[in-house]
C-alpha cells in the first residue's frame, strides 16, 4: 500500500502557536510556564517556529496540567481573551484584513487547516458568517473541555478586536453538560451560553457580521487571501486518493461503519470510480477503515484516557467486545493490557 505523508498523528496535531497562547494565559494566571513546556519537550524558542506542531492528544494534555497548575477550570476563556489573529498565522491575518466581520471569520475557519487538523471533522460558518460551528470531540473528560471554551472564546475575541465591538455573540452553544460555570462564561461570552447543546458554535449578534472591519485593506486580504488559497492547495495536492479515503472517515466511524458510496459522495466522485482509484493504489475501502480504526484505535489507547467502551464507539465497532476482538487480531493481546504496559513505559520513563 502505498505509504500516506498526510500528518505524523492519526488524532491531528495544532501548530505551537496555540501553546504559546497557553504559555501567555499561564503567565496572565500569575504562573510561569518553563516548567510545563519542558515536561512536554518544548521551549519558548520552540513555540516562535509558526510551522512546528505537536499532537492534538499532547496538547490536550497541556491543557489539563496548565488547569491543574492554575486551578482555573475555565482557562479556555482566558486563552480565548489574550489570543490576536496573529496567533492563527497567516489565516488570521488575511482573515482580519477582510472587509467585514462576516467575512473575516468565514476566512479564518475556511483556512483553519493550515494551523490545525483534527481527526473528528473541521470547523465550518454558516449563513454568510452569522454562525461559527466546532465539530463535536466527544467523549468529553478533564483532558478536552478547554478545547472547546478555547476555540469559542478565540472565535469571539477575534471578532472584538476586528469590529470594535463588546457584545459581538448573540447566543453561545457548547456540547458538553454545565460544569458549574454557567455564570462565569456567560459574563465572559456577554451572552446567554447552553451547555449539553446539540453541538459547538456561535451565533453573532444582528449586525456583527455585516458590521466592518477596523483592520479591512482590500489589497492585503487579496494578497493574503491569494497565499492561504495556494497553501492549502499545496497540502491537498500531496494526498492521493488513500489519503484523501482516510481523511473522511475518523468523523463517520462514530457510532458505526461508514460506507463506500457515503465516503464517495463526500469526495464528490462516483462509487465505482473511487473504488477503481482505490485499486490502483493496491487497496481497498475495506482494507483502508481496517487500517484508520487500528491506527486510530493505538492513539486512543496511549494518548487518551478515553474508556474502552468509548473508543469502540469512536472508532464505529458495534460494541466493546468487537473492538476487543479487533484490537487481538491487530497486536495479539488486548486493549486493557496495552494500555497498562504503555503507562507502566511512560511513568518509567518520567513522561506524562
Amino acid at each position: 500500500m502505498k505509504t500516506s505523508t498526510r500528518h505524523k498523528n492519526p488524532l491531528g496535531d495544532i501548530s505551537v502557536l496555540y501553546v504559546a497562547v497557553m504559555a501567555r494565559a499561564l503567565r496572565a494566571e500569575g504562573r510561569d510556564p518553563t516548567d510545563l513546556l519542558s515536561r512536554f519537550g518544548l521551549d519558548e524558542q520552540a513555540l516562535g517556529a509558526p510551522a512546528a506542531r505537536i499532537s492534538i492528544p499532547r496538547f490536550m494534555r497541556m491543557g489539563q496540567a496548565a488547569i491543574a497548575l492554575t486551578g482555573n477550570p475555565a482557562l479556555g476563556l482566558t486563552m480565548g481573551q489574550l489570543s490576536r489573529p496573529v496567533d492563527a498565522g497567516i489565516a488570521g491575518l488575511a482573515a482580519q484584513s477582510a472587509a467585514t466581520a462576516g467575512e473575516a471569520i468565514s476566512t479564518l475557519i475556511h483556512y483553519s487547516l493550515l494551523n490545525s487538523r483534527n481527526s473528528r471533522g473541521v470547523p465550518w460558518t454558516a449563513g454568510k458568517g452569522r454562525e461559527a460551528h466546532f465539530y463535536s470531540i466527544k467523549p468529553y473528560n478533564v483532558f478536552n473541555y478547554f478545547v472547546v471554551d478555547s476555540v469559542l472564546a478565540a472565535w469571539a475575541q477575534f471578532l472584538r478586536l476586528i469590529t470594535g465591538h463588546d457584545r459581538v455573540v448573540e447566543r453561545v452553544c457548547i456540547e458538553y453538560p454545565s460544569q458549574g460555570y454557567d455564570d462565569v462564561f456567560e459574563q465572559w461570552f456577554g451572552c446567554p451560553v447552553k451547555f449539553g447543546a446539540e453541538g459547538n458554535s456561535l451565533r453573532l449578534a444582528p449586525g456583527i457580521a455585516e458590521a466592518a472591519s477596523l483592520q479591512a485593506q482590500a489589497a492585503m486580504f487579496e494578497s493574503l487571501s491569494g497565499q492561504c488559497a495556494l497553501e492549502l492547495s499545496r497540502i491537498r495536492a500531496g494526498w492521493s486518493t488513500t489519503d484523501r479515503v482516510k481523511d473522511q472517515l475518523p468523523p463517520l466511524l462514530q457510532g458505526g461503519t461508514p460506507t463506500l458510496m457515503t465516503v464517495a459522495h463526500k469526495l464528490g466522485v462516483a462509487p465505482w470510480t473511487l473504488q477503481r482509484q482505490l485499486a490502483e493504489e493496491n487497496t481497498g475501502f475495506r482494507e483502508l477503515v481496517d487500517d484508520t480504526r487500528k491506527e486510530l484505535a493505538v492513539e486512543y489507547i496511549r494518548e487518551t484516557r478515553v474508556s474502552l467502551s468509548e473508543i469502540a464507539w469512536l472508532l464505529g465497532f458495534a460494541n466493546p467486545a468487537a473492538f476487543h476482538k479487533a484490537w487481538r487480531r491487530w497486536f495479539n493481546t488486548s486493549p486493557g493490557e496495552h494500555r497498562k504496559q504503555y503507562l507502566a513505559e511512560q511513568a518509567a520513563k518520567g513522561i506524562l
